[in-house]
């Protein structure tokens, strides 16, 4: 066989050979498994009950005002905190410059369910509504004293399912001067309870 003839037969026996490793049939043991998976996410919902914790008529300084309410976490995710926030707005026939929310006081708002023998947790203790515009305290903390390192009363937050009992005193403040320009006046006062999800965590 001519030398031309051998080169031509081995390039050919090298084409086939790549066509069969390219694109040529081979035969393997298989196995498979298939899972089907979900992510569901929880639900945050928080309820004050009742929806209207004060509704008075009729007040005069030095007149208070004792009420109760509930914080209701009917979701299915744990919260940790509860930011309260105020706003307000006033009108009235008399008004001169000053702001009814500076004579109305919360003497406290304490949870009743973390409080402890040693004393209440108080979210808030002796603020205005003024005052009040410009904080936002947790209202599931608990905040009540300490014993030897021992916090009485639930820990902070708000577990789902379960709910806060909560007591507010609010007094239109007798000052000793004249407060005739809040005759006739009315404060329509707005507390947003705004929760907050706990911190992320392993599954």
């Amino acid at each position: 066989m001519s030398l031309k003839k051998k080169l031509g037969l081995g390039v050919a026996s090298a084409a086939l050979g790549l066509s069969l490793i390219g694109g040529g049939t081979y035969a393997y043991f298989n196995s498979v498994a298939t899972t089907n998976n979900a992510f569901t996410a929880g639900t945050l919902n928080l309820a004050a009950s009742p929806t209207t914790i004060i509704d008075v008529k009729n007040i005069k300084p030095g007149d208070w005002m004792n009420r109760t309410f509930k914080l209701e976490n009917n979701g299915t995710l744990d919260i940790s905190k509860v930011y309260l926030y105020t706003n307000y707005t006033v009108s009235g026939p008399n008004l001169k410059g000053d702001d009814f929310g500076k004579h109305i006081i919360v003497h406290f708002l304490k949870n009743e369910d973390k409080s402890s023998i040693l004393g209440p947790s108080n979210v808030i203790a002796s603020k205005t509504l003024y005052e009040l515009k410009n904080m936002s305290p947790d209202a599931v903390k608990n905040q009540s004293p300490s014993f030897l390192g021992i916090q009485g009363g639930e820990k902070s937050g708000l577990d789902a399912g379960t709910k806060d009992n909560m007591y507010v005193k609010f007094e239109f403040v007798d000052n000793g001067k004249d407060q005739n320009e809040f005759q006739g006046a009315s404060l329509q006062l707005e507390w947003k309870f705004d929760a907050q999800q706990t911190a992320g965590e392993n599954k």
